[in-house]
């Protein structure tokens, strides 16, 4: 594919607009990220399709448009990325929402993949739910604090040595805030 091809964003509220074929990719990405590296939510590498199934289809289920939304990057209907925006039933939480597992298929590294879903998701979080801030955590020693630095989020918090990748590999858990929206 060339790399100036333009990506595609689509939002996604309801499990039942997920096809078979979207499903099949996002487990493919999510193996992809995880089995490069990635920090996607499966922190010990390799990981298989019986691993990675049942958690992709427990997001996909609680997709809700009030509560859960899932933004994908498509590059030549091809998935390229994605996220999950979640927002807290809880009336005392309600005014934000946390984003997870914002990833990009290794094939499309380095086209702002990221950054454009990123940028999307703030704007559904703003203007279609009505939220003032948005919250994440990300994996320590990744480099993401960085990305997410260059995108306008800051970091409010760590949890140190939070994650233990291995026996002499402990992260913290960085907590990070984008606000105002």
């Amino acid at each position: 594919m060339p790399n100036d091809a333009a990506h595609h964003l689509v939002q996604i509220t309801n499990p039942h607009d997920v096809t078979a074929e979207l499903r099949q990719e996002l487990i493919d990405c999510w193996i992809a990220v995880t089995n490069t590296g990635g920090a996607a939510g499966f922190p010990f590498p390799p990981v298989r399709r019986d691993d990675v199934t049942p958690v992709a289809d427990n997001l996909l289920s609680r997709l809700d448009p009030q509560q859960s939304r899932l933004l994908i990057a498509q590059i030549d209907g091809v998935l390229a990325g994605w996220v999950i925006l979640n927002r807290d039933p809880y009336r005392l939480v309600g005014h934000w929402g946390t984003v997870h597992h914002l990833q990009t298929h290794p094939a499309f590294r380095g086209r702002g993949i990221g950054s454009a879903l990123v940028h999307e998701l703030r704007k559904i979080a703003r203007d279609e739910l009505g939220l003032e801030q948005l919250h994440l955590a990300a994996r320590g020693g990744e480099g993401l604090e960085d990305f997410y630095g260059r995108l306008g989020w800051r970091e409010i918090g760590r949890w140190p040595e939070a994650l233990r990748l291995a026996p002499h590999d402990t992260r913290d858990e960085v907590l990070m805030i984008l606000a105002p929206l």
